[in-house]
């Protein structure tokens, strides 16, 4: 069971950090905490697992980046983890993961994501990827994406109506 000081932490921070140069002595105050207090009991939270990460969710619109395609690769599963450390190493490739396969459906096991100013810089950042990897003899497609979803975090509701208890 959480208790109740930090499940008022878990939805303070839930809308995200101040952009301020010390959010974590900001976000202590609103909460009555001190900056070491809220970095240590954020801390506490990620041993236990009641928090798993904490990200950063860039707007890549807003940033002039107009043109992201998630790409996917057919690789084989003993060279998945090997390949996917490789890639996540270009500046380039903001996300690589896997995912398992579905039969005939769906045969990708490794996503990235390239995000660019527009399509023809993506295509040219794949084509680098591709022939430093030695990526060409596998299977891959491109998804560009049609529509910019809204982005956030999990949310736990208010402090007077959260279900984590």
């Amino acid at each position: 069971m959480i208790n109740p000081e930090d499940l008022e932490l878990i939805i303070a921070l839930q809308h995200g950090l101040p952009l301020v140069s010390r959010p974590y002595a900001e976000l202590g105050k609103s909460l009555g905490l001190s900056e070491q207090d809220v970095i240590q009991r954020l801390q506490y939270l990620k041993q236990q697992g009641l928090i798993k990460r904490l990200g950063v969710i860039v707007k890549h619109k807003k940033l002039g980046y107009a043109a992201n395609a998630m790409v996917v690769f057919d690789i084989p599963d003993q060279q998945v983890a090997q390949m996917g450390q490789r890639i996540s190493q270009f500046e380039f490739i903001n996300l690589c993961y896997r995912r398992p396969r579905h039969d005939k459906l769906w045969s990708y096991n490794l996503f990235c994501m390239i995000h660019g100013k527009n399509r023809d810089m993506v295509l040219k950042q794949l084509q680098t990827l591709i022939e430093q990897c030695a990526l060409s003899s596998y299977q891959y497609d491109i998804l560009f994406s049609q529509h910019c979803f809204k982005q956030r975090g999990a949310l736990y509701g208010t402090q007077k109506n959260s279900s984590l208890k």
